[in-house]
């Protein structure tokens, strides 16, 4: 098993958690190990923590037990987005008391996936795992963001991406590092899908460029670049 977590203590006052890369290369599910070897370290000390996230997501048995074990740790949890909070990243990072963003960092929620082999009742046994994996994901963004289960769900089905300030404004995130005097402008942030940043980028080719998508290849090459920023 290959750690994804580093401790470091910073004063007797408070420790630091860094959560780098993939959250557990292999499932937490059946694992009795791994959550244990977390939980230890988590309760070797005492005080305030601050979670810096910095993760593409990953399994989300692994993240559901970091986060429930953070929102039951007795002392305040801060949290700190420096790069990517997506995918099973982002339902850690809502066990902060207060979540904090880069602002050049991102969230991005999206429905849960899974693979499955065998016949129809089979595959109709995979839809309901994961029907029921996206309601405990819904519980945790209700808790922190207020938003409706409704809401959520849309978001999630439309793969949204986040910067600070649309976090913010949809409650995902609380402050933004480095502007803590400053207030920023709601009106200017953007939530955006693959097919936003397709078009986007779309708009920006040269006119040259424009009239070959009738051949379809510059499209084809886009998506495949895209889809490497958005997985």
């Amino acid at each position: 098993m290959k750690k994804f977590w580093n401790w470091v203590r910073d004063s007797d006052e408070g420790r630091t958690l860094y959560l780098n890369g993939v959250i557990s290369e292999e499932t937490w599910w059946g694992d009795e190990v791994t959550p244990k070897m977390f939980k230890d370290e988590l309760l070797a000390g005492t005080g305030d923590i601050t979670v810096w996230i910095n993760s593409p997501g990953g399994d989300v048995f692994a993240a559901a037990q970091i986060y429930n074990m953070l929102m039951d740790y007795t002392g305040k949890v801060t949290v700190k987005i420096d790069g990517l909070a997506a995918s099973a990243a982002s339902v850690i990072a809502m066990a902060g008391g207060d979540v904090y963003m880069s602002p050049v960092s991102m969230i991005m929620i999206h429905n849960p996936s899974t693979i499955a082999i065998g016949d129809s009742e089979e595959m109709l046994r995979a839809k309901a795992l994961l029907d029921e994996v996206k309601e405990s994901i819904i519980n945790a963004y209700e808790l922190k963001t207020g938003l409706s289960r409704t809401k959520l769900s849309h978001l999630m089905d439309a793969e949204s991406w986040m910067n600070a300030n649309k976090a913010i404004e949809l409650g995902f995130a609380d402050k933004i590092m480095f502007m803590e005097n400053e207030t920023p402008d709601l009106a200017d942030s953007l939530i955006f899908s693959r097919m936003a940043v397709t078009n986007s980028l779309i708009s920006k080719l040269p006119k040259k460029q424009k009239q070959k998508q009738k051949t379809g290849t510059p499209i084809e090459s886009l998506d495949k670049r895209l889809s490497l920023i958005s997985h």
